[in-house]
């Protein structure tokens, strides 16, 4: 007589089949399924410099007409849209098809940003916001000399 064991994630497995149980959870976490609902969202990265931020956002297949960038208070929000529609007539069928997507992102800002200095520019799919720092948060760099 051999014994199996079978694999379980929690206590609320059920014991009678438990192989029906790990064919689901598999499904539900097949890398093609996650994959899709993470590339909703794009990938950000943000970096500081010494005079300004800078924040580049992974955005292909956009335009910039696409792009809306709000900034209130502390807050700035990126956010896109994009519709398109397209239409076959042949032969005895016709085909319509709508592809929508749309996402948006929102970042605090430090106090030391300077919101007259913000800039935009989105070149090859990516998203390039500049975001200037006030003149006070720059820190300037000396030498102290040790008496």
């Amino acid at each position: 007589m051999a014994l199996i064991k079978f694999p379980t994630k929690s206590l609320n497995t059920d014991a009678v089949n438990p192989f029906v149980n790990t064919v689901f959870d598999n499904l539900f976490n097949d890398n093609f399924i996650s994959d899709r609902l993470v590339s909703r969202v794009p990938a950000v990265n943000i970096s500081e410099s010494e005079k300004s931020f800078k924040i580049e956002m992974a955005a292909p297949g956009l335009d910039k007409s696409d792009f809306k960038i709000n900034v209130d208070k502390n807050l700035i929000t990126i956010s896109a849209e994009k519709k398109e529609e397209s239409a076959s007539e042949e032969k005895l069928y016709s085909k319509k098809e709508f592809n929508y997507s749309s996402f948006s992102r929102s970042f605090t800002l430090p106090e030391t940003v300077d919101y007259s200095n913000i800039e935009a520019a989105y070149e090859g799919g990516v998203l390039i916001l500049t975001v200037g720092k006030k003149e006070d948060a720059i820190i300037a760099k000396r030498l102290i000399e040790v008496k």
